[in-house]
């Protein structure tokens, strides 16, 4: 009999599928066992919010020059909110997000 096949009741052959050792691990495994998962996650979670931060002012037509001046600070401090490499305080967040007309939320998980 070849390998990788099984003999049912009848004598046919049933061909078993061999386990593929790659398949079964997550992403998230592979970044943990690289020591990168939550530098990872960490950069991912401020995408997404200066991602949605923008898409907000797009809907509102809020421009940088408009959002800094309602925010009382340089268009310069705005282009770091928005700029996901720069470490921002949740207060900013928090502002920035009440005047485009939404919440900031932020969860244990």
């Amino acid at each position: 009999m070849e390998a990788g096949s099984e003999a049912d009741e009848g004598g046919e052959k049933i061909m078993s599928k061999k386990r593929n050792p790659r398949i079964g691990s997550s992403l998230d495994d592979f970044l943990a066992a690289e020591g990168i998962l939550e530098e990872l996650q960490v950069q991912a979670v401020k995408e997404v919010v200066a991602w949605q931060l923008e898409e907000e002012m797009r809907k509102k037509r809020v421009t940088k020059a408009g959002l800094a001046k309602l925010l009382r600070t340089s268009r310069t401090q705005v282009n770091r909110l928005l700029d996901p490499a720069c470490d921002v305080t949740v207060s900013s967040l928090q502002r920035a997000a009440a005047l485009v007309g939404r919440r900031l939320r932020l969860e244990l998980v």
